[in-house]
C-alpha cells in the first residue's frame, strides 16, 4: 500500500542523501533510500513510494534508465530528477523519458522541497482523474450530470481535462439541458471547488442594477445606495461566477465585462480604486452567438475572450439513450423514499418523445406522473401525453438522421454510435450483437481491443 507522503531518495553520494533524507523528514515525509538505481528498483518492486527523487549519473543504470524501469513497473509513480546545473539536454531527455519533473544541482533546500510538493500534487490530481474515470464508466455521471451516451461522455472527458484550468468556459446548448449543472461540475471538480460558486442569471435583474451586482458599489453611486456593497466578482474571487444566458447582456455591460476579463481587475460603481480578482469565468447562452455578432448585438472580442474552451449540451431528443438513466435519477428524486418503477413500455414511451423543455421538461413529466398515481409502476396511461398523436407523429429513424446530419456526424461517428446502441440492447453480448449487426463477432472484439488500447493512451496522457 502507498504512504502518500512517502518518499524514495535515490543517489550514490551519501553525503547528498542523507541530507536530503533529514530535510524530508523534518517536514514530516516518510523516507527510504537508494544508493543505486538497481536498488531503488528492487525497493519498488516491494513498496510504493508517493514520489521517487533521484540523481541523474549514478554507477551502472542512470537515473534516465530508471525511469523507462519504473514506467513499467509502476506507471503512476512521479519520478524528480536531480542532475547538474546547466544540464539542459539532461533535464529534456529526463522528461521525454516520463519523469515528471527535474532540479538542478546545486539547489536551496527550500526549491527541491517545492519541486517534490509539486510531484505529490500532480499524482494527487491523476490519482482524482482516474476515480472520476471510474465513476463515470461505473454510474454513467458525473457530478450532478447523467448520461451514458457517447455525447455525454466526450462532455465528462472534457470537464476532466479541463475543470483544473482557469480559461473561460462558453456552455451552449438549449434551454434545460442542464448547462447549469455543467457549470457547478466544472466549479466542484477542479481546484477551485473549495472557493465560492457564484451564478447569475443576466435576463433576471435590470441592466440598470446588473452592473452594481457584478462590479459593486460605493456609498451615493447613486439614489439609494446608502452604503458601499461588493459585487459578486468579489465575492467570488478565487472562485467561479457562472453568467448564465449571456446572450442576453447589454452591449454597455459587455464592453465593462470584456475589460474584467481582459485586466482581472474590476471597479465599482462610483469608485476611483480598482481592485484586482482571480475569478473564473463560465458562461452559458441558448442563443447563436456568432449569429447575435452578425446583427451587432453582440461584441465579438468579447465571445472570443469567453469561448476559450466551447461546450455544446446537445439536446435529449439526440441521446435518446440518455433517458432511461435520467428517469431512474428523477423517480429517485421524487419518490419521497417509496420504490417506484417505470416499465419498459413507458419507457419506450419517453423515448419517442421530442421532448422541447429538454431534461427540464422530462422532470417536470415524472413528477407529474409520480403525483397522480399511488401505483407502484408508472406506466405508458400514466404519462401526460397517454394517447396523444405526438407519438405516433415521431418516426425514430426519422430523428435520429436529422439529428446526426445536424452535428455534420460522419458515416464512421454513425456506425459507431450504431454498434454502441445495440451492444447496449443485448447488454453487452456480442454474440447476439453481432448477429444483429451481420457482422462477424470478430471485429466487435477487435473494435473493443481498440477502445480499450485508445482510452488507455488517454488515460496516460492526463
Amino acid at each position: 500500500m502507498t504512504e502518500p507522503q512517502s518518499i524514495l531518495v535515490v543517489d550514490d553520494d551519501a553525503a547528498m542523501r542523507q541530507m536530503l533524507a533529514s530535510l524530508f523528514r523534518e517536514r514530516g515525509f516518510g523516507v527510504a533510500e537508494a544508493p543505486s538505481a538497481v536498488q531503488a528498483l528492487e525497493t519498488l518492486r516491494e513498496s510504493d513510494f508517493g514520489v521517487v527523487l533521484s540523481d541523474v549519473k549514478m554507477p551502472g543504470k542512470t537515473g534516465i534508465e530508471m525511469v523507462g524501469d519504473l514506467r513499467r513497473l509502476r506507471p503512476e509513480t512521479p519520478v524528480v530528477l536531480m542532475t547538474a546545473f546547466g544540464s539542459i539536454d539532461s533535464a529534456v531527455e529526463a522528461m521525454r523519458a516520463g519523469a515528471c519533473d527535474y532540479i538542478t544541482k546545486p539547489f536551496e533546500p527550500e526549491a527541491v522541497l517545492l519541486t517534490v510538493e509539486r510531484a505529490f500534487e500532480r499524482r494527487a490530481l491523476e490519482e482524482e482523474n482516474r476515480r472520476l474515470r471510474r465513476a463515470v464508466d461505473r454510474t454513467g455521471s458525473l457530478g450532478e450530470l447523467i448520461g451514458q451516451s457517447p455525447a455525454m461522455r466526450e462532455i465528462f472527458a472534457l470537464i476532466r481535462r479541463v475543470a483544473h484550468g482557469r480559461s473561460s468556459v462558453l456552455i451552449t446548448g438549449e434551454s434545460g439541458t442542464g448547462k447549469e449543472l455543467v457549470a457547478r461540475t466544472l466549479h466542484f471538480h477542479g481546484a477551485r471547488a473549495e472557493k465560492p460558486f457564484i451564478p447569475i442569471n443576466c435576463t433576471a435583474i435590470p441592466e440598470g442594477l446588473l452592473e452594481s451586482e457584478l462590479f459593486g458599489h460605493v456609498r451615493g453611486a447613486f439614489t439609494g445606495a446608502h452604503t458601499s456593497k461588493r459585487g459578486l466578482f468579489e465575492k467570488a474571487h478565487g472562485g467561479t461566477l457562472f453568467l448564465d444566458e449571456i446572450g442576453d447582456l447589454g452591449l454597455g455591460l459587455q464592453s465593462k465585462l470584456l475589460r474584467v476579463l481582459q485586466d482581472q481587475e474590476i471597479r465599482p460603481v462610483g469608485g476611483t480604486q480598482t481592485t484586482k480578482v482571480d475569478v473564473r469565468i463560465v458562461a452559458a447562452t441558448n442563443k447563436d452567438l456568432e449569429g447575435e455578432i452578425a446583427a451587432g448585438r453582440f461584441r465579438e472580442d468579447l465571445y472570443y475572450r469567453l469561448n476559450v474552451i466551447p461546450i455544446h449540451m446537445p439536446p435529449l431528443r439526440e441521446r435518446p439513450e440518455d433517458i432511461p438513466p435520467l428517469v431512474d435519477a428523477f423517480v429517485r428524486k421524487h419518490s419521497a423514499g417509496e420504490r417506484r418503477l417505470v416499465t419498459q413500455a413507458a419507457m419506450d414511451r419517453l423515448k419517442l418523445q421530442p421532448w422541447r423543455g429538454n431534461a427540464r421538461e422530462l422532470e417536470n413529466v415524472i413528477e407529474r406522473a409520480m403525483a397522480l398515481t399511488d401505483a407502484s409502476e408508472i406506466g405508458p396511461d400514466d404519462l401526460p401525453f397517454a394517447g396523444s398523436a405526438c407519438v405516433e407523429e415521431v418516426d425514430p429513424a426519422a430523428v435520429l438522421l436529422r439529428s446526426t446530419a445536424e452535428q455534420r456526424m460522419t458515416l464512421r461517428e454513425l456506425e459507431e454510435r450504431y454498434i454502441d446502441q445495440i451492444l447496449q440492447l443485448t447488454g453487452g453480448n456480442k454474440v447476439q450483437a453481432a448477429k444483429i449487426l451481420g457482422i462477424d463477432r470478430k471485429t466487435l472484439y477487435r473494435r473493443a481491443e481498440r477502445s480499450e488500447r485508445e482510452n488507455l493512451a488517454a488515460a496516460n496522457a492526463v
